[in-house]
Protein backbone atom coordinates (compact mmCIF):
# COMPACT_ATOMS: atom_id res chain seq x y z
CA UNK A 1 0.00 0.00 0.00
CA UNK A 2 1.17 3.14 -0.99
CA UNK A 3 2.15 5.69 1.60
CA UNK A 4 1.31 9.03 0.17
CA UNK A 5 -0.81 9.68 -2.59
CA UNK A 6 1.20 12.89 -4.25
CA UNK A 7 4.87 14.28 -3.78
CA UNK A 8 4.93 17.56 -4.05
CA UNK A 9 7.99 19.41 -4.72
CA UNK A 10 7.84 23.01 -3.75
CA UNK A 11 6.89 24.40 -0.47
CA UNK A 12 5.51 27.56 -1.98
CA UNK A 13 2.05 29.10 -2.67
CA UNK A 14 1.13 26.70 -5.66
CA UNK A 15 2.66 23.49 -3.75
CA UNK A 16 1.00 24.30 -0.08
CA UNK A 17 -2.62 25.15 -1.25
CA UNK A 18 -2.74 21.84 -3.26
CA UNK A 19 -1.26 20.06 -0.08
CA UNK A 20 -3.91 21.92 1.74
CA UNK A 21 -6.78 21.53 -1.19
CA UNK A 22 -5.79 17.75 -1.39
CA UNK A 23 -5.94 16.92 2.21
CA UNK A 24 -9.25 18.16 2.59
CA UNK A 25 -10.06 15.28 0.20
CA UNK A 26 -8.87 12.78 2.30
CA UNK A 27 -5.27 12.54 0.26
CA UNK A 28 -1.87 12.15 2.12
CA UNK A 29 0.55 14.67 0.83
CA UNK A 30 4.42 14.98 1.26
CA UNK A 31 5.77 18.18 0.58
CA UNK A 32 9.65 18.44 -0.16
CA UNK A 33 11.57 21.74 -0.48
CA UNK A 34 15.29 22.15 -0.91
CA UNK A 35 14.84 25.21 1.31
CA UNK A 36 15.16 24.80 5.17
CA UNK A 37 11.35 26.78 5.18
CA UNK A 38 8.41 26.97 3.90
CA UNK A 39 6.89 29.97 1.73
CA UNK A 40 8.91 29.59 -1.48
CA UNK A 41 10.08 33.18 -2.56
CA UNK A 42 7.48 35.02 -0.22
CA UNK A 43 8.98 33.82 3.02
CA UNK A 44 10.20 36.18 5.34
CA UNK A 45 12.12 36.21 8.50
CA UNK A 46 11.57 38.30 11.53
CA UNK A 47 14.87 40.28 12.35
CA UNK A 48 14.68 42.26 15.20
CA UNK A 49 10.93 42.62 15.29
CA UNK A 50 10.92 43.47 11.59
CA UNK A 51 9.49 40.89 8.53
CA UNK A 52 12.06 41.49 6.14
CA UNK A 53 11.15 39.96 2.51
CA UNK A 54 14.28 37.56 2.35
CA UNK A 55 13.53 37.07 -1.57
CA UNK A 56 12.80 40.38 -2.08
CA UNK A 57 9.61 41.94 -2.19
CA UNK A 58 6.52 39.86 -3.35
CA UNK A 59 3.12 41.20 -3.38
CA UNK A 60 -0.11 39.37 -3.61
CA UNK A 61 -2.38 40.58 -6.18
CA UNK A 62 -5.24 39.63 -8.27
CA UNK A 63 -7.94 40.67 -10.04
CA UNK A 64 -9.96 37.50 -8.91
CA UNK A 65 -12.45 37.92 -6.31
CA UNK A 66 -12.79 34.17 -6.27
CA UNK A 67 -8.96 33.73 -5.31
CA UNK A 68 -8.57 36.98 -3.80
CA UNK A 69 -11.40 35.76 -0.96
CA UNK A 70 -9.80 32.00 -0.75
CA UNK A 71 -6.24 33.54 -0.13
CA UNK A 72 -8.13 35.61 2.85
CA UNK A 73 -9.34 32.47 4.36
CA UNK A 74 -5.72 32.18 5.41
CA UNK A 75 -4.52 35.32 7.14
CA UNK A 76 -6.04 39.36 6.75
CA UNK A 77 -4.21 41.58 3.82
CA UNK A 78 -2.97 45.35 4.35
CA UNK A 79 -3.85 47.34 1.53
CA UNK A 80 -0.32 47.62 0.30
CA UNK A 81 -0.01 49.43 -3.01
CA UNK A 82 3.12 48.92 -4.65
CA UNK A 83 4.53 52.52 -5.35
CA UNK A 84 8.06 52.24 -5.67
CA UNK A 85 10.69 55.37 -6.55
CA UNK A 86 14.31 55.41 -8.38
CA UNK A 87 16.94 57.57 -6.86
CA UNK A 88 19.32 58.61 -9.60
CA UNK A 89 22.27 61.06 -7.78
CA UNK A 90 19.58 62.38 -5.65
CA UNK A 91 16.67 62.87 -7.89
CA UNK A 92 13.63 60.79 -7.18
CA UNK A 93 12.05 59.59 -10.03
CA UNK A 94 8.56 57.40 -9.73
CA UNK A 95 8.38 53.83 -11.23
CA UNK A 96 6.59 52.03 -13.09
CA UNK A 97 7.17 54.90 -15.21
CA UNK A 98 4.52 57.30 -15.85
CA UNK A 99 3.52 60.53 -16.68
CA UNK A 100 5.25 61.37 -13.42
CA UNK A 101 8.35 60.47 -14.69
CA UNK A 102 7.84 61.39 -17.90
CA UNK A 103 7.34 64.74 -16.69
CA UNK A 104 9.70 65.36 -14.00
CA UNK A 105 12.65 64.14 -16.33
CA UNK A 106 11.56 65.91 -20.05
CA UNK A 107 8.67 68.65 -18.70
CA UNK A 108 6.27 66.94 -20.74
CA UNK A 109 2.67 67.12 -19.56
CA UNK A 110 0.20 64.74 -21.54
CA UNK A 111 0.44 61.38 -23.24
CA UNK A 112 0.98 62.01 -26.28
CA UNK A 113 4.17 64.41 -25.41
CA UNK A 114 5.93 61.67 -24.13
CA UNK A 115 5.04 58.84 -26.81
CA UNK A 116 6.20 61.36 -29.09
CA UNK A 117 9.63 62.04 -27.43
CA UNK A 118 9.73 58.36 -27.06
CA UNK A 119 9.30 57.49 -30.55
CA UNK A 120 12.04 60.42 -31.69
CA UNK A 121 14.58 59.00 -29.31
CA UNK A 122 14.16 55.24 -30.86
CA UNK A 123 14.48 56.74 -34.22
CA UNK A 124 17.58 58.72 -33.21
CA UNK A 125 19.12 55.01 -32.50
CA UNK A 126 17.35 53.07 -35.53
CA UNK A 127 15.34 50.30 -33.78
CA UNK A 128 12.82 48.95 -35.65
CA UNK A 129 12.97 45.39 -33.88
CA UNK A 130 14.96 45.50 -30.69
CA UNK A 131 17.49 42.46 -30.56
CA UNK A 132 18.93 42.81 -27.32
CA UNK A 133 17.74 44.51 -23.51
CA UNK A 134 19.07 47.91 -24.58
CA UNK A 135 17.52 48.21 -27.72
CA UNK A 136 14.27 46.96 -26.35
CA UNK A 137 14.59 49.65 -23.11
CA UNK A 138 15.13 52.41 -25.52
CA UNK A 139 11.71 51.43 -27.28
CA UNK A 140 9.74 51.39 -24.54
CA UNK A 141 10.71 54.06 -22.77
CA UNK A 142 13.68 56.24 -24.57
CA UNK A 143 17.09 56.74 -24.14
CA UNK A 144 17.00 59.45 -20.85
CA UNK A 145 15.21 56.91 -18.60
CA UNK A 146 17.79 54.08 -19.94
CA UNK A 147 20.48 55.32 -19.45
CA UNK A 148 19.20 57.68 -15.75
CA UNK A 149 17.19 54.39 -14.55
CA UNK A 150 17.71 51.06 -16.49
CA UNK A 151 21.42 50.67 -17.77
CA UNK A 152 23.43 50.84 -14.48
CA UNK A 153 20.78 48.88 -12.39
CA UNK A 154 20.59 45.95 -15.02
CA UNK A 155 24.10 45.64 -15.19
CA UNK A 156 24.54 45.30 -11.93
CA UNK A 157 21.96 42.88 -11.77
CA UNK A 158 22.82 40.48 -14.24
CA UNK A 159 26.61 41.06 -14.21
CA UNK A 160 26.52 42.01 -17.76
CA UNK A 161 26.38 44.16 -20.58
CA UNK A 162 22.90 45.45 -21.24
CA UNK A 163 23.33 44.93 -25.28
CA UNK A 164 24.19 41.18 -23.90
CA UNK A 165 21.09 40.39 -22.71
CA UNK A 166 17.86 39.43 -23.89
CA UNK A 167 15.46 42.00 -24.89
CA UNK A 168 12.30 39.55 -23.02
CA UNK A 169 13.60 40.44 -19.89
CA UNK A 170 13.00 44.42 -19.92
CA UNK A 171 8.88 43.63 -21.49
CA UNK A 172 7.71 42.87 -18.00
CA UNK A 173 8.19 46.26 -16.99
CA UNK A 174 5.09 48.54 -16.91
CA UNK A 175 5.14 51.64 -18.78
CA UNK A 176 1.85 53.71 -18.37
CA UNK A 177 0.78 56.78 -20.02
CA UNK A 178 -1.28 58.08 -16.67
CA UNK A 179 -0.19 59.19 -13.53
CA UNK A 180 -1.09 56.15 -11.60
CA UNK A 181 1.89 55.20 -9.75
CA UNK A 182 0.55 51.90 -8.92
CA UNK A 183 3.30 49.04 -9.98
CA UNK A 184 0.26 46.68 -10.61
CA UNK A 185 -3.36 47.23 -12.24
CA UNK A 186 -5.00 44.44 -9.78
CA UNK A 187 -8.03 45.26 -8.22
CA UNK A 188 -6.75 43.45 -4.97
CA UNK A 189 -3.64 43.53 -3.82
CA UNK A 190 -1.32 43.74 -0.70
CA UNK A 191 1.01 41.79 2.00
CA UNK A 192 -0.68 39.95 4.94
CA UNK A 193 -0.99 41.33 7.90
CA UNK A 194 2.56 40.78 10.16
CA UNK A 195 4.33 40.79 6.83
CA UNK A 196 4.49 37.50 4.99
CA UNK A 197 5.09 34.00 5.73
CA UNK A 198 7.55 33.11 8.90
CA UNK A 199 8.45 30.58 11.02
CA UNK A 200 9.65 31.64 14.50
CA UNK A 201 12.67 29.78 15.95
Amino acid sequence: MKKYDYLIVGAGLYGSIFAYEMNKKGKKCLVIDKRNHIGGNIYTEELEGINVHKYGAHIFHTSNKKVWEYINQFCGFNNYINSPIANYKGEIYNLPFNMNTFNKLWGIVTPSEAKEKIEEQKKEFGIIEPKNLEEQAISLIGKDIYKKLIKGYTEKQWGRKATKLPSFIIKRLPVRFSYNNNYFNDLYQGIPNGGGVHINS
